[in-house]
C-alpha cells in the first residue's frame, strides 16, 4: 500500500479531474496534438533551469485557477471594458508568477498544433510536470477542459482565502 498523498497533491489531484463541460479522458489530444504532453514537459524543465521556483509558482497558480469557478484558464483573462478579470484580485495581485511560463508553452503548442490544446489544460499538465520534475509522483491526467471566456475579480477576492 502507497503511503497517503501530502495534502497539497490531494488538492492538485482533485483539481485535475474539474471543471469542463465534456467528459475529461486521458490521452485527449492524442489524435489533434500527440507531441501536446511531451511539449509541456519540456517547457517546464527548461523553464526550471532557469528558474528553480517555477515548479512551485506553477503549482500555485493551477490553484488560484481552480479554486475560482473551477479549471478554466479564467486567471489569464486580461480585464476588458465589461469584466475585471482575476489578475488584480486581492489574493493574485503582485504574488502570482508564472504567466511568463504558460504563455511560453501555448506559444510552442500552437507552433506545432494551432487551436488545439485549451490553456486550461495547459495549466493542468505544467502543474503536473512541475510536481514530476520535482522528484515527486508521477500520474495520468485527464484531459479536455475549455477555457473561459470570462473571468471575476470579484469571485477571486470573495472565493480565495
Amino acid at each position: 500500500m502507497s503511503p497517503p498523498l501530502p495534502a497539497f497533491l490531494l488538492l492538485v489531484s482533485i483539481a485535475f479531474t474539474s471543471a469542463s463541460v465534456a467528459p475529461l479522458r486521458p490521452g485527449f489530444y492524442a489524435e489533434t496534438c500527440p507531441e501536446a504532453e511531451f511539449i509541456v514537459k519540456d517547457v517546464m524543465r527548461r523553464n526550471m533551469i532557469r528558474e528553480p521556483r517555477s515548479a512551485a509558482s506553477v503549482m500555485r497558480f493551477q490553484f488560484h485557477d481552480c479554486f475560482v469557478n473551477g479549471c478554466d484558464a479564467s486567471m489569464l483573462l486580461d480585464d476588458t471594458p465589461n469584466m475585471l478579470g482575476e489578475k488584480l484580485s486581492l489574493s493574485n495581485i503582485d504574488s502570482l508568477r508564472s504567466y511568463e511560463v504558460i504563455d511560453e508553452i501555448k506559444e510552442e503548442l500552437e507552433r506545432v498544433c494551432p487551436g488545439m490544446v485549451s490553456c486550461a489544460d495547459i495549466i493542468i499538465m505544467a502543474s503536473r510536470d512541475a510536481v514530476v520534475l520535482s522528484g515527486g509522483p508521477d500520474w495520468e491526467v485527464k484531459l479536455g477542459r475549455e477555457d473561459s471566456l470570462t473571468a471575476s475579480q470579484e469571485d477571486a477576492d470573495n472565493i480565495m482565502p
